[in-house]
């Protein structure tokens, strides 16, 4: 499909289990970061058409982590993941300039959906 993907997620478990389903899929192209400071700095090399990265994080939140990708590249596509409960957060990410979010727990057709609607 020749796009790249890059998941942001404290969890290993989560960044597994998205990457499971993104290459279930027929996305291959996908790289990982632990925290938002990773992520920032993965997001200036990689250069990934789209970020799906958790709210809540060590080091760097996705709320900071995406208002630096959006300072460093407006244009950017970040879907943020957040808990139930988290609806400020949500919000806030939106106001960022976040493309869309996704609730957790999610379920494989949700991610999906929203992956698609960004290459179509």
């Amino acid at each position: 499909m020749g796009k790249k993907i890059m998941l942001v997620d404290d969890a290993a478990f989560m960044r597994m289990m998205i990457r499971n389903m993104l290459t279930q899929g027929g996305y291959t192209e996908i790289v990982e970061a632990q925290n938002g400071a990773e992520a920032v700095d993965m997001y200036k090399s990689e250069k990934p058409d789209l970020v799906i990265m958790d709210i809540t994080m060590p080091e760097k939140d996705g709320i900071e982590a995406l208002r630096e990708i959006k300072q460093h590249d407006a244009s950017s596509n970040v879907v943020m993941c957040s808990a139930l409960g988290q609806e400020k957060l949500v919000l806030d990410a939106l106001k960022l300039g976040a493309a869309d979010f996704i609730v957790k727990p999610f379920k494989p057709d949700r991610i999906m959906d929203t992956v698609s609607k960004f290459f179509k």
